[in-house]
């Protein structure tokens, strides 16, 4: 059914868009801030 197909496409454009924004919100959240810690205790460390 070819009347279907935009909407097949803006559902798949709307998930993806969803799923990058939780991506992004969970690393720079969760994820990245681990990293940081991680560096500067190194940095400290070598330093000291």
């Amino acid at each position: 059914m070819p009347q279907l197909l935009p909407f097949y496409f803006v559902n798949q454009l709307s998930f993806a868009v969803l799923v990058l924004g939780t991506l992004v919100y969970v690393f720079g959240t969760y994820v990245l801030p681990v990293f940081v810690q991680l560096f500067v205790t190194r940095m400290y460390v070598t330093k000291l």
